[in-house]
């Protein structure tokens, strides 16, 4: 029987010795356990001892620290031919099992076979109701036929009433967050069920008592993230790590429906607070928004036979285009190596530093836009289609398609532009197929420019106004600080000085924090290091009026926090009141409300800080209002352990 601070785990079954780290093999099990920073343990401490039985492997006991102070025991057998020759002690280990791991090859559909037709059966039998994971390790080598389909998988788990991972290699994503995160959520359940139980057998043996000992309520209010699927309840965390990893997206086939929210849970309906709630990206549509205001352009695309000429930037189509890098000498032809794409480019474009044609706008003399005669005239034609799909996020060719076959009515003619449009968009030295791009950007955008903008991000390259901070210059460009951010389109397109200066100095904010602030315009992502990060970041948001930045720096503070235990609290030197002033000045409510709340439920802790009495009149009586624990719990706390004193006496003199 295992204790209550302890989890045991059985592994059965081999996933192949194909994956090895400095020449040695390393399996399922044994690379979680010395990757994983929530275990604790040694190369050396790991490995305790391995039994065999007639030259044969039988099980590999491994045993570690998890969660800081839970013991983790894991027994590994490798070979199916336990349950034949120590029949006894399979029984009793998976038995006694807190969780059971099945691991296969999928390269291996023999063995496969071999254990849903023969082992299967006794190990439903041996366990009782505990957790299974079925992990089938590997990438598919060979013809569909020789291996161990994905429906084959699934079904033995639907078998088994197992959580089914395919893991395609032993790497810190498919193993640290992916198996490892499905794996520390059953570890979690398991001890809250062992804490569950041994609570019910407390709260029986305190029912003999005269005075029931008081109960601690939970505190006033929680920060909880709710995660919906359509795969069950079962991984929740899995499965938002795994969608979160953009190598593991190209596994899923279907749509996948996902919710994601954070909120606050209050057990009085007299408490209110703002909801939490992300604010949704409104990225690609900041970058379409550019394209039809046309501001900050300085490239323009003609034909000599057309009419019109079609405005466009060059940062947004470099970030997605090799043709273009080469086009505006972002890249060389011996950088991008692809013959393909340097034909392309003489093919289709050609830079005019002459005349300017007729209706071309320019914003100054000063600095007109490159002018770039389009040679074919039918693709010129249909280049404002094509740049509204580029601006879009690249992904709806269905529509592009249609728009394109409006405007031309030869099918021939549609293909040949199409053909031209999958050439701007090819990686250098793969093979552009249009009908692989459909099906795999029916599913999902390419996010071309969270990924392809960072490229750009203080470098020099194309960039059109300088940032001057803390004495060292960091270049940008105007088009993205526009499209993204409010204040800078003010700051850049009216009567204002930095409208026309190309050198523009920036106070009251490091360079790191306005680097960072930077990198969220420039990829929607950010992921400030720490608390102090976060809040700097908020505050530079908050300055530049970017609203969905501060939400995330919001979310980022309370999950930081809410994160760290109460040893870690008490000896951080973090000023929480400070935190709550700066929330406060910075019109921050959200986060200002649940510090407060915060510093209430961890009153023993924050009281006996010296800012805990920085606190106005106002914060320090809401704080006195709702601590946790509250004066009436301790007052009853003392008159039980008054009681119990008095029992023990009695008991003495007796």
């Amino acid at each position: 029987m295992s204790c209550l601070r302890s989890i045991h785990i059985v592994a059965l079954g081999n996933e192949g010795d194909t994956f090895h780290q400095d020449n040695r093999p390393s399996g399922l099990i044994r690379t979680y356990l010395g990757r994983s920073p929530l275990v604790s343990g040694d190369e050396s401490s790991l490995l305790l001892n391995a039994a065999s039985t007639v030259a044969r492997p039988v099980f590999t006991e491994y045993q570690a620290s998890a969660f800081g102070n839970v013991k983790l025991v894991v027994h590994d057998c490798p070979v199916w031919d336990i349950f034949d020759s120590d029949w006894y002690t399979s029984r009793n280990l998976i038995g006694g099992a807190d969780i059971v791991v099945i691991k296969y090859n999928v390269n291996d559909k023999f063995s496969f076979h071999e254990v849903k037709d023969n082992y299967i059966p006794v190990i439903k039998r041996a366990s009782n109701s505990v957790p299974v994971i079925i992990a089938a390790v590997g990438t598919r080598q060979h013809d569909r036929g020789s291996c161990v389909s994905t429906t084959e998988g699934i079904q033995l788990a639907k078998e088994l009433g197992a959580t089914y991972l395919e893991l395609h290699s032993l790497d810190d994503f498919y193993i640290g967050k992916y198996f490892g995160g499905v794996l520390e959520y059953f570890m979690i359940q398991a001890l809250n069920q062992k804490t569950s139980d041994k609570m019910r057998k407390r709260k029986m043996t305190n029912s003999f008592h005269g005075i029931r000992p008081p109960q601690l309520e939970q505190p006033g209010f929680l920060l909880r993230k709710e995660l919906t699927h359509v795969l069950g309840p079962w991984g929740g965390h899995a499965l938002a790590v795994f969608l979160s990893h953009p190598s593991a997206q190209d596994s899923i086939s279907g749509p996948v429906d996902i919710e994601i929210g954070y909120y606050l849970d209050f057990p009085s309906e007299t408490e209110k607070m703002p909801v939490l709630k992300a604010e949704a990206s409104h990225y690609h549509s900041d970058l379409n928004n550019l394209l039809s205001c046309c501001q900050c352009v300085d490239v323009v695309f003609y034909h000599p036979e057309v009419p019109g000429a079609v405005q466009a930037h060059k940062i947004v189509l470099c970030a997605v285009s090799h043709v273009f890098m080469l086009l505006f000498n972002v890249k060389s032809p011996t950088d991008i190596q692809d013959s393909s794409i340097v034909r392309m480019t003489q093919d289709l474009f050609a830079i005019n530093r002459d005349a300017v044609f007729p209706g071309a706008s320019q914003e100054s003399c000063s600095n007109p836009p490159l002018r770039v005669i389009v040679k074919d005239a039918l693709f010129c034609s249909c280049l404002s289609y094509i740049l509204r799909f580029i601006y879009s996020g690249a992904f709806q060719w269905e529509e592009l398609e249609e728009d394109i076959r409006r405007r031309l009515n030869d099918s021939g003619d549609v293909c040949d532009v199409i053909e031209k449009v999958k050439c701007l968009l090819k990686t250098p030295g793969k093979i552009s197929c249009l009908r692989n791009c459909k099906t795999y950007q029916a599913r999902k955008p390419l996010w071309f420019y969270n990924t392809s903008l960072k490229f750009f991000l203080n470098k020099p390259m194309l960039a059109d106004v300088v940032f001057e901070i803390q004495g060292t210059a960091v270049p940008a460009h105007r088009a993205i600080l526009v499209a993204r951010c409010e204040v800078m389109a003010a700051m850049f397109n009216g009567n204002y000085m930095e409208a026309k200066s190309v050198l523009i100095p920036v106070y009251g904010v490091s360079k790191e924090t306005f680097l960072s602030f930077l990198e969220y315009l420039y990829t929607d992502s950010c992921c400030p290091a720490g608390i102090f990060q976060a809040m700097c970041l908020l505050i530079c948001a908050e300055m530049y009026q970017v609203s969905r930045l501060q939400h995330i720096c919001e979310l980022s503070i309370i999950t930081q926090l809410q994160s760290m235990p109460s040893r870690e609290l008490a000896s951080m030197n973090l000023d929480i009141v400070d935190l709550l002033k700066k929330a406060k000045f910075h019109h921050s409510d959200c986060l200002s409300t649940w510090l407060l709340h915060f510093i209430a439920t961890n009153y023993l802790i924050f009281s006996q800080k010296p800012e805990f009495q920085d606190l106005s009149v106002e914060e320090r009586s809401f704080v006195e209002k709702h601590r946790w624990p509250s004066n009436i719990y301790l007052k009853q706390l003392a008159e039980y352990r008054k009681y119990i004193h008095s029992r023990k006496c009695r008991c003495l003199v007796m």
